[in-house]
Formats: C-alpha cells, sequence, structure tokens
C-alpha cells in the first residue's frame, strides 16, 4: 500500500494538476483508490469540500483486481492483433475504401453504457434526463424534463439544461485514447426527436489545462412527429465555444483527436422531452469541399 501511493506521488505533477501515470498496474490502481479525482471540480455554494484522505477509498478486493487484470490483458492482447491485422484492426484496402462508418449503435444494455447523462441537478436544479433502448430495443431513447427553476443558493443565475455525452474511450489499462476521424467530412445521425432544437458537442484533445472546457458545437433542429430523421453536419460548420461562449478566435475541429461528442438541450422551454437516435456515425461526403465556414483572424506579431 506505501509502494503504491509512494510511487504515484513520484510520478504524479503537483497539485491541481492531472496526474500523469507511466506504469500501467500503477495507473490502474490509482484509478481506483482515487474515484473522484477526474470528476468535475463544480461544488455548491455551502457544500463544504471533500477532504476523506484518498486511502479511505481504496477498494482492498482481491478478486475484483484480478478480474481486472485479466481484462487489460486481454485489450492488450487485442490492441496487438488489430495492430498487426492493419490500420484500426482492419485491412488495409478496407481501411482505404471505407466512406461510412458507423461509431456509435443502440441495440444493447452495453451501448447505452458507453454514454452518461448530466443534467442540471448536479447544480441544484430540477431538470431530469434518463436513457433508455427503445421498446424494439433497437435505439435509445434519450427522455426527461426540463425545468428552468433557479437553484436558491444565491450565486446561481440560469439553470435548465439536460446533456447526453459518450465516454472518453480507453485502452488497456485504463489508456486514453482518441477517435480518429481526419479521413471523413461529415457527422451522420439519424434521429427522431418531438420538434426541439439540440446542440451538438464535440471535445477534442487541447495541448493546456485552461483549454478544457472547449467545445465544438453546432445545432440540430428535430422537426417532430413519426418519421426519422437522416441529418449531415459538415465538422467544418463546427464552432467554438468555451463555457457556453462562442470565442473570437476560431479554429477547425481537430479530427484526428476526437475525446466525446454530445448533446445538449437548454431552450428555456419547461416542460417533456424526448429524442430518440438510431445511430451516431461519420461519411466522406465528396459534394462538400468546404474546408472551415467561419473567419479566422490573422494575429499581430
Amino acid at each position: 500500500m506505501t509502494l503504491t501511493f509512494n510511487l504515484l506521488n513520484k510520478v504524479g505533477h503537483s497539485p491541481g494538476h492531472q496526474w500523469n501515470i507511466f506504469c500501467p498496474l500503477a495507473r490502474l490502481a490509482y484509478a481506483h483508490c482515487t474515484p473522484r479525482m477526474h470528476s468535475s471540480s463544480y461544488r455548491r455554494p455551502g457544500v463544504p469540500p471533500d477532504n476523506t484522505p484518498p486511502w479511505k477509498k481504496f477498494d482492498f478486493n482481491f478478486a475484483k483486481g484480478v478480474k481486472e487484470v485479466k481484462k487489460h490483458f486481454g485489450l492488450l492482447k487485442k490492441e496487438i492483433v488489430d495492430h498487426l491485422t492493419g490500420p484500426e484492426g482492419r485491412p488495409m484496402v478496407e481501411y482505404i475504401l471505407e466512406q461510412t462508418r458507423v461509431i456509435w449503435e443502440f441495440r444493447s444494455q452495453k451501448d447505452l453504457e458507453q454514454w452518461v447523462v448530466s443534467s442540471d441537478q448536479e447544480i441544484g436544479g430540477r431538470s431530469e434526463a434518463y436513457l433508455k433502448l427503445s421498446k424494439n430495443n433497437q435505439t435509445a431513447l434519450l427522455y426527461g424534463t426540463l425545468d428552468t427553476s433557479v437553484p436558491r443558493d444565491g450565486e446561481t443565475r440560469y439553470s435548465g439544461y439536460c446533456a447526453m455525452r459518450s465516454k472518453h474511450p480507453q485502452a488497456a489499462f485504463n489508456r486514453l485514447k482518441h477517435h480518429d476521424w481526419s479521413r471523413f467530412n461529415s457527422l451522420h445521425l439519424r434521429i427522431r426527436g418531438d420538434g426541439r432544437p439540440w446542440m451538438v458537442n464535440i471535445s477534442t484533445e487541447m495541448y493546456f489545462s485552461h483549454q478544457k472546457n472547449d467545445l465544438y458545437s453546432y445545432f440540430l433542429f428535430t422537426r417532430g412527429g413519426p418519421y426519422w430523421q437522416d441529418v449531415k453536419i459538415p465538422f467544418s460548420k463546427f464552432f467554438l465555444s468555451s463555457r457556453g461562449r462562442v470565442q473570437d478566435n476560431q479554429q477547425p475541429v481537430w479530427l484526428d483527436k476526437i475525446n466525446t461528442l454530445g448533446f445538449t438541450l437548454g431552450d428555456k422551454a419547461d416542460g417533456p422531452f424526448q429524442l430518440e437516435i438510431d445511430f451516431i456515425g461519420v461519411c466522406k461526403d465528396k459534394a462538400h469541399t468546404e474546408e472551415f465556414a467561419y473567419e479566422k483572424y490573422k494575429r499581430n506579431p
């Protein structure tokens, strides 16, 4: 136990920065012993900070540890086999000729576990959001109730949002990896909504810690009714924002370093909502030749 935390202290940065664990087994132990280290830094006004020592959160479960080790060595084996097979585990010819790719589809409960649902309840709001399989177990249904009531904490001024976000992909031993969509130019969705406008958000890898709130966003307008929509959104249309504010300095999406994709509802209309999703994919639309839709400012040297 002492050896493990000494190792973590040696390879970690100063407090307040994300730790960089080089040993895979140590990274795995670190992830289990400090589950809240990567959680949101937001703390509601009046709520005291959680100062529980990390060793009190450690779960000494030998059977679970052996199971996790077997799981990660299995993932490592798959990575090696995929690397020898070709790019992303597919033959080279198939990889080069690929025009479309389904990234997420919803056919089982395991597919839903790749997503995280949140709402303004995290800041004391009253909105509710849930994710489940539809009646035929072929699509995902995101539903709930939007409530713009502001929490009475004396500090929060706005409320009323619900969101759904994909989990960050991980390789063996909890190594973070990214989606590489650099060979595609459009996001392809098959959805069925209730007429509400949504925001599609893409999170990419960033160089600096102050960029952790940066998102590339674009609007998604649902028609409502019983009919499905096939929506194609070019990546060139996504604009850069941070903490909900559109940035003056716009840059194209970093397509080979995609971390997460999400949907946000915040149209300030109280009441129930639902969004049904069949699949989420990417495609290469040869008719779309635009590189970037927004003006990029030239800074003075």
